[in-house]
């Protein structure tokens, strides 16, 4: 579903897979393979996709032919294919003007991807619901466990890891959504000042 969406958002706005790639740092390979459902995507690339289309994550997830508004059920949630071990599901159907709301299901050592990465300028709270995660802010690591919560900006370089002994659950809140008004140069990967 995500990458009939995707291919449907990307042709309705006459952007050839060259021209998103171009937009969003990526490869018009790696897209074709994402719209062909061969490949997943980490969080900071569908960021980039999203907002290069003009449209908020949660959106890339719309069915227009979904159930009824207000109930999804486990078996219905919109998912992304897993990518560096993660699997992250829309938890109500879109669109949501306010917020978005996902969950995160990390396997041993998954994580949102190789790099901080930041969205927008928006609010976002990540719940632990299983196991132990690492929520990296800058260079800066919280260790949290099943109830821990942490909150902070989305334009502060984030990334979350799965460094427990099993599989970790967490639930992210932003609001309001941020990949409507984020700008492309926000989802750059974050290096350390002394990197730079």
């Amino acid at each position: 579903m995500l990458g009939q969406r995707l291919k449907s958002l990307r042709l309705g706005r006459r952007l050839s897979l060259r021209e998103l790639a171009e937009l969003t740092g990526t490869s018009a390979s790696f897209i074709s393979q994402l719209e062909r459902g061969l490949t997943g995507a980490s969080t900071a690339s569908l960021n980039q996709m999203a907002s290069a289309l003009g449209v908020s994550v949660a959106m890339l997830f719309e069915d227009s032919a979904a159930g009824q508004r207000g109930v999804l059920l486990r078996s219905e949630r919109p998912s992304l294919p897993p990518s560096d071990g993660c699997r992250k599901m829309l938890l109500s159907r879109p669109p949501l003007s306010d917020m978005e709301v996902y969950v995160g299901e990390f396997e041993i050592g998954g994580s949102t991807g190789p790099a901080l990465y930041t969205h927008g300028d928006a609010h976002e709270m990540l719940v632990v619901l299983r196991g132990i995660v690492e929520v990296s802010l800058g260079d800066v690591r919280h260790v949290l466990e099943e109830g821990d919560s942490i909150e902070y900006a989305t334009s502060t370089a984030h990334r979350s890891e799965n460094i427990g002994s099993g599989r970790a659950e967490v639930m992210w809140i932003i609001a309001p959504p941020t990949s409507v008004r984020a700008e492309l140069d926000q989802y750059r990967a974050w290096k350390p000042l002394a990197a730079r």
